[in-house]
């Protein structure tokens, strides 16, 4: 038996930071979506339970017990045993929640190759703050500290995106060190329906990643990212998440298409995708 799991790359459109807790940690509120772009996890029969990590993202990817998708499987292992792939092409610790997409998808894939329900809520929390938004696959609206969801309106169709990372490390801590001010305005109550692409990055001007401005201060190439997504004719041009990744908002998918080799030509070593930001029909795992 082999089952198969898709694991697409999740997409802070916004990321109000809204408070930090007396434990530490920080408070969100986020609108995510989801692109074509994504990881892929195959499980296979064995004895005994391991992961192999395969991709042209494979080389940054830990494939020992403290690796997420490891992680996952010993929630629902329960003594038994099973062959994992983990096909890499998402960029490691990039702000597109690589590594929280590919937890999930072994959720999914698990609790179907072992008949099994998925583990509880908290124990998903604790995996990480994006896995249990990664779950879904669905434009959501994240809150706390990432155990809030609830549905938001499916994005503009024909719309589309790239995602561009310099391929530079971010460290989501320091990231947060240098955040000023931590306790910043949340995302209007209501998240209206999108008629188009303009509309869509209309409303996005009017929020924020609140993390996008120290991140740059420790990768000012992050910035030059942006310029290059702007000089493009985007919409609108964001950092995901702590980054580096960062996204661009097109009118058409030919656009983003068109964005994605202009922004190659001058810098072949980052790393880019475009995708149309419709509803991704994704496998059921």
């Amino acid at each position: 038996m082999t089952v198969k799991g898709f694991a697409p790359a999740k997409i802070n459109l916004t990321l109000h930071v809204t408070g930090q807790r007396d434990d530490g940690f920080h408070t969100l509120d986020s609108l995510v979506v989801f692109g074509a772009a994504r990881d892929q996890i195959i499980v296979r029969e064995a004895s005994e339970l391991s992961l192999t990590v395969e991709g042209p993202e494979a080389a940054n990817v830990p494939p020992g017990q403290d690796n997420l998708v490891m992680r996952a499987a010993g929630l629902m292992a329960k003594g038994r045993g099973a062959a994992i792939t983990l096909i890499k092409n998402l960029p490691v610790a990039s702000g597109i929640g690589g590594g929280s997409a590919d937890a999930a998808a072994t959720l999914r894939a698990l609790s179907q190759f072992w008949g099994e329900p998925l583990p509880k809520p908290g124990e998903i929390l604790n995996l990480g703050a994006d896995v249990p938004v990664c779950m879904g696959r669905r434009p959501t609206r994240m809150a706390g500290i990432g155990e809030v969801l609830s549905p938001a309106p499916d994005m503009p169709e024909y719309s589309g995106m790239v995602l561009v990372n310099p391929r530079v490390s971010v460290s989501t801590p320091e990231i947060f060190r240098r955040l000023e001010n931590k306790c910043n305005p949340a995302m209007p109550d209501v998240i209206p329906t999108f008629g188009g692409a303009q509309g869509l990055a209309d409303w996005l001007t009017d929020q924020r990643n609140d993390l996008e401005v120290p991140a740059i201060s420790v990768q000012p190439v992050i910035g030059d990212v942006l310029q290059a997504i702007k000089d493009t004719g985007s919409l609108i041009a964001r950092m995901s998440g702590s980054g580096a990744t960062c996204f661009g908002l097109f009118e058409t998918e030919y656009q983003a298409k068109a964005a994605r080799a202009k922004i190659y030509a001058t810098h072949p070593e980052w790393w880019g995708v475009w995708f149309g930001l419709n509803p991704v029909e994704l496998n059921p795992n």
